[in-house]
């Protein structure tokens, strides 16, 4: 990791006022090192972690994303009831789930109007929207 990953890396934790232990900074570093934003399984991103010589758990890799979401550095974005992606670009925007692929990415937000929300029980507010596009190689028939 070079010094700059590792820099970029720790303001962002500092931007949450999250601790900088060991396990964090490296994770940290391995999603937002390069200034691009990501889509990260729990599970990839432990696997990139290990691929980088650093030794921590997959538990502490879920612990930590959890964290990282709670301090709003990453959303979280659900793609079914089993799969969970994490994502580093925080504000509302649509996503591209590739079926076949397993993969995630940003969907253009400048195209998508949602209108007509149903009314919400008494007593809630609507606090966000999802919107997972799923998509599907042409020919590849679900049946």
């Amino acid at each position: 990791m070079t010094p700059e990953a590792l820099e970029r890396g720790s303001k962002w934790l500092a931007r949450a006022d999250l601790r900088p232990t060991r396990q964090r900074l490296s994770l940290a570093t391995l999603l937002v090192g390069d200034g691009r934003d990501r889509h990260v399984t729990a599970e990839s991103l432990h696997a990139a972690v290990q691929d980088a010589g650093d030794q921590v758990s997959l538990a502490t890799v879920y612990n930590t994303l959890r964290a990282f979401c709670e301090a709003g550095l990453m959303q979280e974005v659900v793609v079914d009831g089993s799969r969970s992606y994490f994502d580093t670009r925080i504000d509302d925007h649509p996503h591209f789930f590739m079926e076949e692929e397993g993969g995630l990415t940003d969907a253009p937000k400048a195209v998508i109007e949602i209108r007509d929300l149903p009314e919400v029980p008494e007593g809630f507010e609507v606090a966000k929207v999802d919107v997972v596009i799923r998509l599907r190689r042409k020919g590849n028939d679900a049946d």
